[in-house]
């Protein structure tokens, strides 16, 4: 059965290896989950998924496998022994439901009618209090009541099985998708690195306990400083016109990168970036600040990121006054230029799909500027990224 599995994940072009397999067979050996269907997908997973973005279709493929099979028999003999089913079934049961299952007979009685009930039954069944389907009264089946019933498949009244692999909580995370806040965080902690920094208001438990056994068993505490993401962090927002059908996901990113970074500087421009930008859109044109002091503000060891969709007229970035707001006297490229000279690591972020940049010629541009370094908007594009970033 459980090569089975293994292949159906391989059809769906999950990255399971045969190691992983083995990691998953030791760990049934050593009774890691007992008796639960829901407990074997935590742990499957567990072992043979390491990447989050692959957890959503995992869900799918787990589900199409086991929803594949056709009858009880099928798991029985797949995966769950029979103990395992008397112990799931008991563990199920109030105090007044184990002494109502009394009226069958107990429950070797129940299990063995059970049985015999499947060998009896030749077709799907809804409804009824004898046959083994969905709905009404009969102990066995599922979407139905009966207090001493067993359920098979199906979803319970009585959320007594949570099937959480149907619940595809990480359908999200996929790398083909576009980012959340959630998994837009997920992406960025891959551009960590952590630096104690600050007041001294951390205990450190390690030297805490080594102090007091030198100390005769007196407690003595000893305090570090926070641990932060030491990365610093210049990210560039472009605001306005063609990118206003992007102002959630630059909202979500701007909240995950204030989340994840302690040293993170934000300053926004429209369509490319030229002489001035800005801290706050509302005065965009009062309280401009000069490229030049951001230039020479910031140490090179600064990441930055643009955010943009590089979707504008080519001569806003090959001419001078070519902007479509103000006189730019020299043309965005030589500030681009300038901006890449002082900083060593410099990507562009696109929330248009990677599929249409072709077809927009202010993209090529920017895409040739920043020498291929641009990404799409997807968790695969951040992880592109961040590891370009990282190096």
């Amino acid at each position: 059965m459980l090569i089975d599995f293994f292949y159906t994940l391989r059809k769906l072009e999950l990255p399971v290896t045969i190691k992983e397999l083995l990691h998953l067979l030791e760990a049934l050996e050593k009774n890691l989950v007992f008796c639960s269907l829901d407990e074997f997908y935590q742990l499957s997973r567990l072992c043979l998924i390491k990447d989050e973005k692959y957890f959503d279709r995992f869900d799918k493929a787990f589900g199409a496998y086991f929803n594949q099979l056709e009858s009880i028999d099928d798991i029985l003999e797949a995966l769950i022994p029979e103990d395992w089913l008397r112990a799931e079934f008991m563990k199920q049961l109030s105090d007044e439901d184990k002494a109502e299952i009394k009226s069958l007979g107990g429950l070797d009685k129940l299990l063995e009618t059970f049985k015999q009930r499947l060998k009896e039954q030749q077709k799907r069944h809804a409804g009824g209090n004898k046959w083994i389907g969905t709905g009404g009264t009969s102990p066995f089946g599922h979407s139905g009541y009966h207090p001493e019933g067993i359920r098979v498949g199906g979803e319970s009244r009585n959320k007594s099985a949570a099937k959480v692999w149907e619940k595809r909580e990480f359908k999200d995370l996929d790398d083909s998708v576009e980012l959340g806040t959630r998994n837009l965080k997920v992406a960025l902690r891959k551009l960590r690195k952590f630096a104690r920094s600050g007041a001294h208001d951390e205990l450190d438990l390690e030297h805490t306990i080594r102090a007091t056994a030198k100390n005769g068993g007196m407690l003595d505490l000893k305090m570090v400083p926070e641990r932060h993401n030491a990365v610093k962090v210049l990210l560039f927002l472009d605001v306005g016109g063609s990118m206003d059908p992007y102002i959630q996901i630059c909202e979500e990113l701007f909240s995950a990168c204030k989340t994840e970074f302690k040293h993170l500087e934000h300053y926004y421009f429209h369509n490319f970036i030229y002489e001035n930008v800005w801290k706050d859109n509302t005065r965009r044109h009062s309280e401009n600040i000069p490229l030049e002091d951001v230039l020479h503000t910031y140490g090179s060891d600064y990441k930055v990121i643009f955010i943009g969709d590089a979707s504008m007229s080519p001569y806003e970035i090959s001419h001078p006054y070519g902007s479509v707001e103000h006189m730019n006297e020299e043309p965005g490229y030589v500030w681009m230029q300038r901006l890449k000279a002082q900083f060593d690591h410099v990507v562009w972020l696109n929330p248009v799909e990677q599929q249409y940049w072709n077809y927009t010629h202010s993209i090529g541009m920017t895409h040739q500027l920043l020498d291929g370094e641009m990404y799409p908007l997807t968790l695969a594009g951040m992880e592109q990224a961040i590891k370009s970033l990282s190096d």
